[in-house]
């Protein structure tokens, strides 16, 4: 249910109506380019997480494959970014409880975070626990919204104002903003997709690493074309794509359109269960990376630490901490200020792809070459990978084109290139060996990896 649901979050529920906003029905495109991206990049490291199971997933891979300053960087901006996503999520749940029951936002912001915070400290089976019941709520929503949707579309749903598709092409055409409008909305979708390659982590602390990872790869197309193409095609079928108010949402707009009561109610139940999911997936996810790079000599040795059920208890808080401290921070500092620090996680998946795809061409090229077949293989090796960084390029490029997103770039480019000099030196220090010690072998053994 993880490697089903577990990359959606509140983004594609609210978020989407921006990047519909941005390039009208043309959005499919945009939500087409950055899923095959991403289907790519989970196929490399389905490749090397088939092979090598590990909780540091592309941190540990690109620290064998590249190098440790590699390893080193990438799991910090990861964790970085994780950590920052935590009071991001927490302040929209807030939000949504304040409406319905009341009281100061950051009492409920911090209840939020402290509750699932507890259920990361029990056992790693809690986090599994909560993410199943997420992850089937949110699946049943939008397959019960996918067909109303048909339904409506279809006719068969009277109470619907729009039936048809002809909303595909009503308002300006299919791509009523031109080409360079279907890149940006691009920009904005690629990073809801941001979380799939949780599974590669959770699946490693599963009795069947190997089972879990090549299931979840070979889903990844399905997922996207069902979750996020075919609810998208649904909105813009049913709601003119220039009358979307980005602050109500595209699917609730569209459940409004198909007559739905209560419409509103329904999709803040489904994006709080959102939230609750990706904030829950991101302490999850943080503290297992933060453990990785503690294990590897990259992280306080504190952090290593784990209780008898398997949590690295220190690895959790310690990224509660700093979660918690970004709740307050998004009331009390000013907000352009919190602005800047969000923004300097703008483009931190796509260094996380790349670091991934070069890892990929390296780790290929020892695995052919110790005759390994591991379950998952990339398709088409290497013109695919060579493929896939290309794009990643150009998206970034495009990027530094764009005002609004040039700021984000800019800013994560700045903390890559501090984190990167951290990392350089880290490397020298230990004359360029791997971070990989007998020590994670030891923690993984007793986590029953």
């Amino acid at each position: 249910m993880i490697s089903i649901a577990g990359v959606i979050g509140a983004g594609l529920f609210v978020g989407s109506a921006t990047a519909i906003n941005l390039a009208g029905p043309a959005v499919l495109l945009s939500y087409l380019f950055a899923g095959t991206l991403v289907v790519l990049v989970m196929r490399m490291l389905g490749e090397m997480a088939t092979a090598h199971p590990d909780t540091g997933s592309f941190s540990t891979y690109a620290d064998r494959s590249l190098g440790r300053w590699a390893g080193f960087s990438v799991g910090w901006l990861y964790w970085w970014f994780w950590v920052l996503v935590i009071p991001v999520e927490a302040t929209a749940g807030a939000l949504i409880l304040h409406n319905w029951l009341g009281g100061e936002q950051w009492i409920w912001a911090a209840v939020i975070t402290l509750l699932l915070t507890a259920t990361n400290l029990i056992s790693v089976g809690n986090y599994g626990e909560f993410e199943f019941w997420f992850a089937l709520i949110k699946v049943v929503a939008i397959v019960a919204f996918i067909a109303l949707g048909l339904a409506a579309i279809l006719g068969w749903l009277p109470s619907s104002e729009q039936s048809g598709i002809s909303l595909l092409t009503a308002e300006g055409g299919f791509m009523p903003l031109g080409f360079g409008a279907v890149i940006a909305a691009m920009l904005t979708t690629m990073f809801s997709f941001m979380g799939t390659e949780i599974v590669t982590i959770a699946a490693a602390e599963s009795a069947n690493p190997e089972k879990g990872i090549t299931r979840a790869t070979n889903s990844v197309i399905w997922r996207i074309g069902l979750f996020y193409l075919g609810s998208i095609f649904i909105v813009v079928c049913l709601v003119p794509w220039n009358t979307l108010d980005p602050a109500v949402g595209s699917y609730q707009s569209a459940l409004q359109v198909m007559g739905i009561p209560h419409a509103d109610q329904i999709m803040n139940v489904v994006v709080l269960t959102a939230v609750a999911s990706c904030l829950n997936s991101g302490l999850y996810t943080a503290s297992r990376m933060i453990f990785s790079l503690s294990v590897r000599g990259d992280a306080p040795r504190a952090l290593r630490r784990i209780t008898p059920s398997g949590v690295p208890r220190n690895a959790v808080l310690a990224s509660m901490v700093l979660g918690f401290a970004g709740i307050v921070g998004n009331y009390v500092l000013p907000e352009d200020l919190f602005g800047y620090l969000l923004a300097t996680t703008g483009a931190v998946a796509l260094f996380v792809y790349l670091v991934i795809a070069l890892s990929q061409l390296v780790s290929r090229r020892k695995l052919d070459a110790e005759g390994a077949r591991p379950a998952v293989r990339m398709w088409l090796y290497p013109w695919l990978t060579y493929l896939a960084i290309a794009f990643i390029v150009f998206v970034m490029i495009v990027m530094i084109t764009l005002p609004d997103q040039r700021v984000q770039l800019l800013l994560s480019v700045a903390l890559a290139v501090v984190v990167l000099i951290a990392g350089i030196i880290v490397d020298r220090r230990h004359g360029g060996a791997s971070g990989r010690s007998d020590a994670e072998s030891e923690q993984n053994a007793r986590r029953g990896h």
